[in-house]
């Protein structure tokens, strides 16, 4: 009986030990152990952070006790924060589409310059997407100064402006969307280019054969097989430029009457220079639906022409 027993035992520890091994055979369980540390980093510093600003939000202007949805009943009666709404969808939608309309026309341009030329272009090309947002802003504030604006003394020969750039709100909502289309366009353009290199140019050469211009090239060959790059792309640009704040914060501050006001900045003025947090906090939470319902559809057409390949 005490022999029996232990070869059962045995028996039943080399069924688990092999039963570990094929699990630890599987490539998703490979994938989830190489992905823990990233899981784990992602949890604490974007799912703690949301809990806690959903807590801010939920607190009245002392956080002193809980008003539960008053902050967002709050807003919602506010014409400024549909305004918000509004300039930020405005400003993410038009910023990145001529993010990507730029950058595909100029990744284009660069892939037909040969050799060492092309690095120096790409190089060059990227300098405005290097340069700190900040910074750069500073310098696009000065070309727009309402005293001594650069592109106002080069209209004045021509017999136009001055242009209140900065204080009138069609303007000054033109002058932060070129800003950020000047700064990340270049992002834009290395991620095209990269996606060019690898269109096998048999394609290219079996199309010239058969007589293709070189914009059905683009249309019938580039396009599809850059699709997946162009969405993924414009999600992430459309998640950065949504969350935007150092442009707007340096060269308008949201003004003029808060009409350039954007998620970002308009929870700085609410929060930390108006000193009521949780309706900082309250305003900050409205860009997690909106990019959670951009993301789902851009991702699902992906995975839609994924399952179609």
């Amino acid at each position: 009986m005490a022999d029996t027993a232990l070869r059962v035992s045995a028996a039943s520890s080399a069924d688990k030990r092999s039963g570990l091994q094929k699990l630890m055979q599987r490539k998703s369980t490979i994938a989830f152990l190489m992905t823990l540390p990233l899981i784990v980093l992602i949890f604490t510093l974007v799912a703690y952070p949301a809990g806690y600003a959903l807590y801010l939000a939920m607190l009245n202007k002392a956080m002193t006790k809980f008003v539960w949805f008053k902050n967002f009943d709050f807003l919602f009666s506010r014409d400024t924060f549909w305004m918000v709404v509004w300039q930020s969808c405005l400003f993410a939608i038009s910023a990145v589409v001529f993010k990507a309309f730029i950058g595909f026309v100029v990744a284009h341009l660069v892939n037909n310059i040969p050799g060492k030329k092309q690095r120096k272009w790409r190089g060059m090309l990227l300098v405005p997407w290097v340069i700190p947002a900040a910074m750069s802003t500073l310098s696009w504030l000065w070309l727009f100064d309402s005293s001594y604006s650069a592109f106002n003394w080069l209209l004045e020969p021509l017999g136009i402006g001055p242009i209140p750039w900065l204080g009138e709100t069609g303007w000054a909502r033109f002058c932060v969307i070129l800003v950020n289309v000047w700064i990340g366009a270049p992002f834009f353009m290395i991620m095209y280019l990269a996606a060019l290199k690898s269109v096998p140019e048999q394609l290219h050469e079996a199309a010239e054969i058969d007589g293709a211009s070189w914009w059905q090239r683009i249309w019938y060959i580039n396009l599809p097989m850059m699709r997946n790059i162009i969405a993924i792309t414009a999600l992430f640009s459309t998640i950065l430029t949504f969350a935007n704040f150092d442009i707007v914060r340096v060269l308008t501050r949201g003004d003029p009457l808060n009409t350039t006001h954007l998620f970002a900045t308009w929870a700085f003025r609410l929060g930390i220079e108006s000193g009521d947090i949780p309706l900082g906090a309250a305003v900050s939470l409205f860009m997690v639906p909106i990019l959670a319902v951009g993301a789902t559809i851009i991702l699902r057409d992906i995975n839609k022409r994924g399952s179609e390949v």
